[in-house]
């Protein structure tokens, strides 16, 4: 099928994904036809193999993109020595990474199930690799005496859970800026852990 005019790939496949982005997260990923995302960005059906071998590809892709940028923006953070000020580290990084990013966290978590145990599988050990750096704080933490939890593996979830909830709720211009926001989140997660 012939190119809509005016259409580049390096213009096109980034929109490609965005508009995949978009309507998966609005309309959920099996309610989305490639014929739909190739009419938001304008181009004809079959252009979108041209991007893409198939819509699994392009959630996986997307899944796979959101983690690696996740683990690379992490590995660029400071780094501290006492187990208190990288669990206060991790916590406000995880809430402005998330924040910044609200259709690619929806879909990270929401569309898991439809991701094929192939994918799936390399989606949880990228998920994995982030979660040990906040059990090893944990177990880090407990093993100085410092924090006080029964299982690091459920505390881990349970904080990251708690984190992602942020998303849900916390709009900027509201009542509370980001600031405040990871202060209070942050005073949370110290306690539980305390």
């Amino acid at each position: 099928m012939a190119r809509t005019a005016g259409s580049h790939s390096d213009i096109t496949g980034p929109r490609v994904r965005e508009a995949a982005l978009a309507l998966f997260a609005q309309h959920g990923y099996a309610a989305v036809s490639m014929r739909r995302i190739a009419q938001e960005v304008g181009v004809q059906a079959g252009a979108l193999y041209n991007y893409t071998p198939d819509k699994q590809s392009l959630l996986f892709d997307l899944m796979q993109g959101h983690m690696d940028e996740l683990l690379a923006a992490r590995q660029g953070e400071p780094s501290f020595d006492s187990p208190l000020e990288r669990l206060e580290a991790f916590s406000r990084f995880h809430i402005r990474f998330h924040l910044e990013r609200p259709l690619a966290v929806f879909i990270s978590y929401m569309e898991l199930r439809n991701l094929t145990p192939e994918n799936f599988g390399a989606i949880e050990d990228l998920r994995r690799r982030y979660e040990a750096e906040l059990e090893a704080i944990l177990r880090d933490g407990r093993d100085a005496g410092v924090f006080h939890v029964a299982d690091t593996k459920i505390t881990t979830l349970a904080i990251i859970g708690m984190l992602n909830g942020v998303n849900t709720w916390y709009r900027s211009g509201g009542r509370l800026s980001l600031a405040e926001v990871e202060a209070i989140y942050w005073d949370m997660v110290r306690k539980a852990v305390t």
